[in-house]
């Protein structure tokens, strides 16, 4: 069956999804070799159309791995470099006088595409920062007073650099609540390093996807009809109380002094149900939850001072809390 005749059947069956989800990992995989939980995470947060923020040292691919996504979706890829210069107009742009036409016309600027790649977002200040709570939590920009609509599917790929401290802005609460999830990317282990020498250390230049033989394998409006299967995924009582019950905890637990908030559990609950489609289950069950609980928790929580003197780490104390909270049957 063509694509075409796919789409006027409507919502997309849970089997497409799977043989989509398998495609996008193929290619991905063409140019950005080990990372394949990262890669799930993504496509996680696709499905259930939420933002990600990356966090890693330099030169660990966390840009080639968005642009690599954004061309294996067919995407519109945008890209912001943030600079401690960086001005609010400069994401979202401006309404500037045409003195031709004596009147407004509004200069979009690079946030308006499909996926954005917000590069080292720590290092503009919060105003500017700021600009994009509204285009993550609504999906719309507001210039002038007047409303802008974004694609239903706009996805945020932020990331930074976890080791330099010095021309830095830490992102405020605000901002790290609107991610569903903050993915560490580690160094490679020694066999895929060793495989990452041997592909790109022969070619001149940075790599790029299209180079390397990546070619979309979906498109915005398959991208539509995702929501479909999403929308088939049921999440029963018992988990969706499981999944109050892990947050709540993490606002009760001795050793946080800031828990997550209602919307961590609203977009978890998502996710674990983006998940469940995307193992080609049509209900959600309790390791689904806690397959995504350290990625979705781990920016939302703050250690107490004591905490901090002994050395604890967030991602040990939401295992821990996993492993307290009943979970259903």
């Amino acid at each position: 069956m063509s694509d075409a005749s796919r789409m006027r059947l409507g919502p997309m069956q849970p089997e497409e999804l799977r043989d989509l989800a398998n495609a996008i990992r193929r290619e991905v995989s063409k140019v950005i070799i080990g990372q394949s939980g990262l890669i799930d995470h993504l496509l996680i947060a696709m499905v259930s159309q939420g933002h990600v923020l990356l966090e890693g040292p330099p030169g660990t691919a966390k840009t080639l791995l968005a642009q690599s996504f954004a061309a294996t979706l067919g995407l519109d890829f945008g890209r912001i470099q943030f600079t401690p210069d960086l001005l609010p107009g400069d994401i979202l742009g401006s309404n500037l006088f045409n003195f031709q036409t004596s009147q407004f016309t509004l200069t979009r600027g690079p946030i308006f595409c499909d996926l954005l790649l917000a590069d080292e977002i720590n290092r503009t200040p919060p105003k500017t920062q700021a600009a994009l709570l509204e285009a993550m939590q609504e999906r719309r920009v507001t210039l002038d007073g007047e409303t802008h609509a974004l694609t239903d599917h706009f996805m945020v790929i932020a990331t930074q650099n976890p080791i330099e401290n010095q021309g830095v802005y830490p992102l405020p609460e605000a901002q790290l609540d609107r991610f569903l999830f903050k993915l560490l990317v580690p160094y490679p282990e020694a066999e895929e390093e060793a495989a990452i020498v041997a592909r790109f250390g022969q070619h001149q230049g940075p790599p790029r996807p299209a180079d390397l033989g990546v070619s979309a394998v979906a498109d915005a409006r398959q991208l539509a009809r995702v929501a479909g299967v999403i929308k088939g995924v049921t999440a029963a009582q018992e988990v969706i109380d499981y999944v109050v019950r892990l947050v709540r905890a993490t606002r009760e637990h001795a050793e946080l002094a800031v828990g997550a908030s209602p919307r961590a559990a609203v977009l978890l609950a998502n996710a674990a149900r983006a998940r469940a489609a995307l193992e080609g289950r049509d209900y959600v069950i309790p390791d689904d939850v806690k397959a995504l609980a350290v990625a979705t928790l781990r920016h939302r929580l703050s250690l107490s001072p004591a905490a901090e003197i002994e050395g604890r780490e967030v991602e040990a104390l939401v295992a821990e809390l996993v492993e307290a909270t009943e979970a259903p049957r």
